[in-house]
């Protein structure tokens, strides 16, 4: 499960995949249309042993706003770089 930034407009993404390296390049090619018209940045992720697990917690993220509320307080700095411009 990962959280991405939009380096433009500061949006977030959460998804969920099994090769983290290979779908973080996909976001930036413009590969997946959720995310195509702008670049990420990696702000978060959580490994899981069971894929069932992470996209659970995918879920709960997105389908729970309170969740991805909690989530981006844990990350205010993180996220604060983001809308800064530092990388």
């Amino acid at each position: 499960m990962y959280l991405l930034q939009s380096t433009d407009t500061n949006d977030i993404y959460v998804g969920c995949t099994s090769d983290l390296r290979r779908r973080f390049q996909e976001h930036n090619e413009g590969k997946n249309t959720s995310t195509k018209r702008h670049q990420w940045r990696l702000v978060y992720y959580e490994s899981y042993d069971a894929s069932e697990d992470a996209q659970q917690r995918e879920r709960m993220l997105k389908q729970h706003g309170k969740s991805l509320a909690m989530l981006k307080k844990r990350l205010v700095h993180s996220l604060d770089k983001g809308a800064k411009g530092a990388g």
